[in-house]
This record gives C-alpha cells, structure tokens and sequence, in this order.
C-alpha cells in the first residue's frame, strides 16, 4: 500500500486526527471506529497492522497489544473528501472488548457475509476437528462422500424447484453448505469463486460477451 495516500489526506478538520471504519475484508461486517494520526497511518502501513491514536491516552496504540486480538491490515482507502478512511482487515480474534466480533453487534456477519463466516467455520472444523460434527465428520469420509453431497442436495433443489417453494430455500441452503465445504476441502474460497462472478460481470460491462454467464 502506497505511503502517497498521506498526501492526500486532510487531517486539520480535528485536530490531527481523521476517523477509520474498520471492515472484515472477507464477511464486510463493519467492525469497529477508530482514530488514527498522521502517525498511525505510517504506523499501520509499515507494521500491516491496525495502529490508533488513542484520544484517552492521548498516544498511539496497536489494536491487539494487550489481548492479542490484531488488525492485520489488507487495505486503506480515504473517502471522497480525504477526511476518512476505511480500513479491510483480517482480524484475530474477537475484535470488541465484550468479545464479540463487532463493536456494533453482538451478532455475526449477515447477508452475502454469512458464507464468508460460515467458510471460517468449515475451516475450523477440517484444522480442529470435533466429535459429534457433522461438518467433522463429512470432511473425514473424505472428498467423494462430499462430492455425492453435493450432487444430492443439487439434485433435491430440482426436483423441489418444481413441487414446493419453501423446500426450495432449504435445499438451497444445503447446496450451498456442502458446496462451501467441498470447496474448503481442495483449499479453495467461496470468495474466490464469488470474485469470478464479479469479473464475468465487469467485463460484460465492458461489452465482453465472451463466456459470460453474468448480465
């Protein structure tokens, strides 16, 4: 990330400091709101870890440095009128002192973000299995058996396509379940497949109609 965007920044609005929204890069929950100096810009660029300048204790602070809970820093951007920033991050940890992922809800990422959350539970469950798991247990009968799954649930999505809309919802819900795991099973994302998506659509803006599935 370039140290340019120092430049570009207006800090005289409040008295040296500027506000940073602090987003989970990969779910998009809005995690918290800091503070950050000309300083603590350097710091967090050159450290790749979230530095605010604390307006108690009226001196820098690395977010994490008592719990342990960093900011790992993926991306800065200022805002329009360069008095803001908006910071994606990869947390570790709970990020709110209340232990909780998000300073504005106790709850977790919701909406599209939800599979990003339920990715890092899937993951969790291949690196630190547990008994009595479902998801522990599919991933140990290995990539076949989550293969079937999947062709079983696509399958059941069809067939209740056509019969029962409420069925519907919930055969989707676990398609896309056993999908995120097959996926998590050859170490792949959904994001990934999600940036796909997202690239088929912008060169169809462009007026690239090749191979494009996205309109």
């Amino acid at each position: 990330m370039n140290k340019d965007i120092l430049k570009e920044l207006d800090f005289g609005k409040a008295n040296g400091l500027i506000p940073a929204i602090i987003q989970h890069n990969d779910t998009l929950q809005v995690l918290m709101l800091g503070y950050m100096n000309e300083e603590a810009v350097l710091e967090t660029l050159d450290r790749k870890r979230v530095t605010f300048f604390s307006r108690s204790r009226q001196r820098l602070w690395l977010k994490g440095e008592t719990s342990g809970n960093y900011l790992n820093l993926i991306s800065m951007e200022k805002d329009c009128d360069c008095d803001a920033l908006l910071l994606k991050v990869i947390p570790e940890g709970n990020v709110c002192h209340r232990d909780v992922m998000s300073c504005f809800s106790d709850k977790e990422a919701e909406g599209i973000g939800f599979l990003s959350f339920l990715q890092y539970i899937v993951k969790d469950r291949i690196e630190n299995p547990r008994e009595g798991s479902y998801t522990s247990e599919l991933i140990r009968q290995g990539e076949k058996r989550i293969a079937q799954k999947v062709g079983e649930e696509a399958i059941e999505c069809v067939i209740d396509s056509l019969t029962d809309r409420d069925a519907l919802k919930n055969e989707v819900a676990d398609l896309l379940f056993h999908v995120i795991v097959l996926l998590a099973s050859k170490d792949l994302s959904i994001l990934e497949v999600i940036e796909i998506l997202r690239k088929r659509h912008s060169a169809r803006q462009k007026g690239d109609i090749s191979g494009i599935e996205v309109d």
